[in-house]
């Protein structure tokens, strides 16, 4: 299977609109019982999350995984920081990549593959006002494009 493939639990729709990126990376979380629970209900938000490089180590900050509603008192703390698990080649790579001025490593799909929670991180750069302004215009122009296409296929 491809990097991103699986069933879909979370997207960053927002990290296309505020990043180019890069470059991408499919990495396995370290969770507890109860997180793996919620994100199979699909109770997963990554907005506003983003990734860090710790003591050689890649952690997850300010995912919000609800609470399982059956967990009692095994619950987790919903905002807790989660270790990534990938390759130390992969980690080593990151790190001279994120050093340089405005890069970021943003989340941006939570899913299961193969029973496994994945979560697919990017090599962000932050775009500029402008960029995003053109962004929206090529969109813009293509919708326009496809419209004018399904209307003269109609005639």
């Amino acid at each position: 299977m491809p990097k991103g493939e699986g069933k879909l639990i979370a997207q960053n729709k927002r990290a296309n609109h505020d990043y180019f990126i890069e470059d991408t990376y499919e990495a396995g979380m370290v969770l507890q019982g109860t997180e793996i629970k919620s994100i199979r209900a699909g109770k997963v938000n990554i907005r506003d999350s983003f990734a860090r490089i710790q003591n050689g180590e890649l952690f997850l900050h300010n995912a919000h995984i609800s609470p399982y509603e059956q967990g009692n008192r095994y619950n987790h703390d919903p905002l807790r920081t989660r270790k990534l698990l990938l390759h130390r080649k992969e980690i080593n790579k990151l790190i001279g990549e994120s050093k340089e001025q405005g890069y970021s490593i943003i989340p941006l799909k939570i899913y299961l593959k193969n029973g496994v929670a994945k979560i697919l991180i990017g090599l962000g750069k932050g775009k500029k006002k402008y960029d995003k302004r053109e962004d929206l215009k090529q969109k813009e122009a293509k919708r326009d494009i496809e419209r004018a296409f399904r209307e003269q296929q109609k005639v």
